[in-house]
């Protein structure tokens, strides 16, 4: 036996154990009973209301929830169709409208029973690790720390900040999703029959063959595994070490610029294959040094190897915006001040991500000055001199407090 001959036959031992453990694999998820089960749907039902409890629709099937699951076990069981139609409307985000199209609670709890115990688990086993959107223990905050690993690791590696980012964008990437490409790539997958046809239901009612809906956990997963084929390609093929994707966000980085140029044609022809339009105002080649954005947040490389990330002015902007409108509806009784308190800081808790204290502190100051009594002694304490303390004891104001000891306060005490 010749080397080469040795070479294919452990070449096709390891194909062969790699298509063993996938069919292990497989085998434990691919089980319709996984859907049918009552406690799986019990614990869906518990895992879709949350945030939306308060809804009609959520209280009344809760009334009979027990009933309402046999139900839906039952129409799972004959093969008959869970959905009911689609709950649409607009929302604008960021100057952009968006049309979503939400499902019934009843059809809600099947998608995510099937999504829980079936395609996340079979989905996320071929994704790459760079890949941080909707999944369990990732999200955007892990996708921008593995931006800034990346960008420190190169700079470790060529000690420079020499280098370029490829920065793409998809266009309208939810409405160009081919739907045969999609069941093409899942078919191996879901051996199942009665599992695939069920996943099938979910995706054909969104378009005749193309475009999936917002609002859908089924659509959610089916688009972070679409491009997985590009995601492979340029880590194994390209060899782009430093490489992330969030949705339809991706950055290339590399030190030559010729080579990113040949990687972006790679990378057309593959998503012309899979029907992913790019967008050509957001695909470029960037310096590093000039730096490019990714997810709301412009990242700069300096020559000393410090990282800079910036985030988007507008974001600021739409807060006061928002603030401002809070203040109204507090005033006439449609919102509560802990509702704008939580508001603020899942905003305040994104921006502190960034390098923004100058724009937190600011923003922490305008919403003092809207919705806490004691901004004064915030922000504008007078000097305690001589005759202030006399004029504090006088009136028999607060004054002597330190402006630290305020700080520490709630920003919600004395409202």
């Amino acid at each position: 036996m010749t080397s080469k001959e040795r070479k294919e036959g452990r070449r096709l031992r390891r194909i062969e154990n790699r298509q063993r453990k996938k069919a292990d694999f497989l085998k434990q998820y691919n089980d319709f009973n996984l859907v049918t089960n009552t406690d799986n749907l019990y614990h869906a039902f518990k895992m879709s209301r949350r945030g939306v409890s308060w809804k009609e629709s959520v209280q009344r099937y809760e009334n009979d929830v027990l009933q309402n699951i046999n139900d839906t076990k039952q129409k799972l069981l004959n093969g008959e169709s869970v959905q009911k139609g689609f709950v649409e409307f607009q929302i604008h985000e960021r100057g952009k409208v968006r049309h979503i199209r939400s499902v019934h609670i009843s059809e809600r709890i099947v998608q995510k029973c099937l999504c829980d115990e079936i395609l996340v688990p079979i989905i996320t086993r071929s994704l790459i690790y760079d890949n941080g959107a909707s999944i369990k223990n990732k999200g955007i905050s892990f996708a921008m720390n593995r931006l800034r690993c990346h960008l420190t690791n190169f700079y470790r590696e060529n000690h420079s900040n020499k280098g370029y980012a490829l920065v793409i964008d998809f266009s309208k990437y939810f409405d160009n999703i081919l739907h045969d490409k999609l069941f093409e790539m899942q078919r191996s997958n879901l051996t199942d029959e009665r599992i695939f046809n069920l996943y099938k239901s979910f995706i054909t009612v969104f378009g005749d063959g193309i475009s999936l809906g917002l609002g859908s956990q089924v659509s959610q997963i089916s688009a972070i595994s679409y491009p997985n084929k590009l995601d492979h390609y340029c880590k194994e093929v390209l060899r782009i070490k430093y490489y992330g994707r969030y949705m339809d966000d991706t950055y290339l980085i590399h030190s030559d610029k010729k080579y990113l140029e040949y990687c972006l044609s790679e990378i057309k022809r593959i998503c012309d294959e899979l029907g992913i339009k790019l967008n050509p105002k957001k695909t470029r080649i960037v310096p590093l040094d000039e730096g490019f954005w990714f997810l709301k947040g412009k990242y700069i490389l300096l020559e000393s190897g410090k990282i800079i990330c910036k985030p988007a002015r507008d974001g600021a902007l739409r807060m006061r915006r928002k603030l401002r409108k809070f203040l109204k509806m507090v005033e006439e009784g449609k919102m509560s001040l802990s509702d704008v308190y939580t508001s603020y800081q899942s905003f305040r808790s994104h921006l502190m991500q960034f390098d923004s204290y100058h724009i937190v502190h600011n923003m922490d100051k305008y919403y003092a000055k809207l919705f806490v009594h004691n901004y004064s002694l915030l922000y504008d304490e007078p000097r305690i001199t001589h005759k202030n303390r006399i004029l504090s004891e006088r009136n028999r104001c607060i004054m002597p407090i330190s402006r630290v000891t305020v700080k520490k306060m709630s920003l919600l005490a004395g409202v």
